[in-house]
């Protein structure tokens, strides 16, 4: 189920909004966790997100290895797609992505062949969304990409992050 977030193109829709509807992305409902946990949590300035996945509107959880039978251009629409879904838990929390002062940290985790070496490269489908939203300043973040030999449903990524929130 797809929720529809300030993307009618009204006078006064705030720049992250804006570039989303720019790029035809309307913000899913935010997935659910999987266990004990919750998808976000703020303290103080910051908010922290646990970590998504690639989880589409429609229920389809892509999983696989990447390096072997995921190509990195499937596995970089994957982290694209857990974007979409990690911008859905912000919208979700501080209840406008105009408070995201600035991504400041990701930690992007691809389910990949030992072999595989290509992580960032995998990894950018959420930097580059993220900056593509939010800009250069605000979006632009440190990043750490780093293969894993599974990952929970052996989904192919699975991205966390840290945001500056303002109030």
């Amino acid at each position: 189920m797809e929720q529809s977030v300030n993307t009618a193109g009204t006078t006064g829709e705030s720049a992250p909004y804006q570039r989303l509807r720019e790029l035809g992305i309307v913000l899913p409902t935010p997935p659910k966790p999987v266990a004990n946990f919750v998808t976000s949590v703020r303290e103080g300035g910051f908010l922290y997100l646990a970590g998504q996945g690639p989880l589409e509107p429609s229920g389809i959880e892509h999983s696989g290895k990447v390096g072997a039978g995921v190509s990195i251009e499937e596995a970089y629409g994957h982290a694209r797609i857990t974007g979409i879904n990690m911008l859905a838990v912000i919208h979700e929390a501080l209840g406008s992505l105009d408070k995201v002062r600035r991504i400041v940290k990701l930690l992007g985790m691809v389910n990949a062949d030992p072999t595989f070496d290509s992580h960032p490269k995998v990894i950018d489908g959420c930097s580059d969304l993220f900056v593509a939203v939010f800009g250069e300043e605000v979006g632009r973040h440190a990043r750490s990409a780093v293969g894993m030999g599974s990952l929970p449903g052996q989904i192919t990524v699975e991205i966390e992050a840290v945001i500056a929130v303002r109030d």
